[in-house]
């Protein structure tokens, strides 16, 4: 693996600790282990940490393997694969706290399955298909969508009642955005796909 794909790689490991910090508060610790900290409010700089962590290396990761000329058919798919799994966790996360609608988080879920299969479809033509600029605007609109679905879930954490409904209003705002990106940039790898 080369430079970029281990900082491609540090996502996958963020992914699943993101999802433990953030269910971490709805566990009944105290009940399982006597003496356990009630007080989470300590996740919310943690789950910052680790969302600011996994969208800087989605920006760096492409950067190191054009500058040490690294880039290869792998990263071209090790990369979109990594974003799909940091951002669906996310998604899911927000779903479960009822900021994002489970109907949208679906298209999401199975646009991302669908490119994955167009991708091996391709991939069997002999053709690596890496992101196109529709993809590239459409994670630049699920990273948003995050962000302020986790500046919600962040608020209602640390007790902030005002401007809430605001923050939820406008993630799902963003959200419904970033769905209807999507669908438009897998019509655009379909019709690619469909010129192969």
């Amino acid at each position: 693996m080369t430079l970029a794909d281990k900082v491609t790689a540090l996502r996958l490991i963020l992914a699943p600790v993101f999802f433990v910090v953030y269910v971490l508060p709805y566990q009944k610790l105290p009940g399982l282990f006597p003496g356990a900290v009630t007080d989470f409010k300590w996740v919310v700089p943690v789950l910052w940490g680790l969302f600011i962590i996994s969208e800087i290396t989605d920006l760096v990761d492409g950067k190191i393997a054009r500058s040490r000329k690294e880039v290869s058919d792998f990263g071209k798919l090790f990369d979109p694969f990594a974003d799909v799994l940091v951002r669906i966790t996310y998604f899911l996360c927000f779903v479960l706290d009822g900021i994002l609608p489970a109907v949208l988080f679906l298209v999401v879920l199975y646009r991302e399955i669908g490119i994955q299969f167009l991708r091996n479809l391709m991939m069997k033509k002999g053709i690596v298909m890496g992101a196109r600029k529709g993809g590239k605007i459409k994670a630049v609109a699920y990273m948003l969508a995050g962000a302020v679905a986790l500046l919600a879930a962040s608020a209602e954490r640390l007790g902030f009642d005002a401007g809430v409904w605001v923050l939820h209003t406008s993630a799902r705002v963003i959200f419904c955005i970033s769905v209807v990106i999507s669908v438009g940039s897998f019509v655009d790898y379909l019709s690619l796909y469909k010129k192969q």
